[in-house]
């Protein structure tokens, strides 16, 4: 009885096995890509650690690729007055990502990819609260994550082929 069950435990671990080394060598003909510079002071700096985390952490990054990401994002602000009194005033910020997707040896574009996000916060009507500027970055970089988040889900099933 010892035996069978060992034999049975052996069959199933050769097949994991093979189901995973299969898996491996589909993720080998996925795309890798290189970051190029970001700039954009704070927010691009922002923007390049979460492209790097994120292209990291899903096996996509490679430093030497031939396909390159070159990306910027604009955060942009507007104050609604929502009720008669003016007593809820919010500000919303929109981020937008823009990011193309560059091969260095055919010299071409082969992928662009835009996108919006927007959130809101109720604000203080001072500018001494520092609550207004810590509700602001908070929300810039929830909406840098998402953006890059979104576009590296997309980006792992793209073609090099010039667009």
């Amino acid at each position: 009885m010892f035996k069978i069950r060992l034999l049975i435990l052996l069959l199933i671990n050769i097949f994991i096995f093979s189901c995973s080394q299969k898996n491996q060598d589909e993720k080998a003909t996925i795309n890798k890509y290189s970051l190029a510079y970001i700039g954009g002071e704070y927010s691009g700096l922002t923007l390049m650690h979460y492209f790097d985390a994120h292209l990291k952490s899903s096996g996509l990054y490679d430093q030497n690729s031939n396909l390159e990401i070159r990306a910027n994002i604009n955060h942009t602000e507007n104050l609604y007055i929502t009720n008669k009194d003016n007593t809820s005033d919010r500000k919303n910020i929109t981020s937008e990502l823009k990011v193309n997707i560059f091969h260095k040896v055919k010299n071409c574009i082969t992928y662009s990819y835009s996108n919006n996000i927007s959130q809101f916060y109720i604000f203080a009507s001072a500018d001494k609260y520092l609550s207004n500027s810590t509700a602001a970055e908070n929300i810039k970089d929830s909406n840098t994550e998402a953006l890059v988040q979104n576009f590296i889900n997309r980006a792992q099933h793209l073609n090099d082929e010039c667009a």
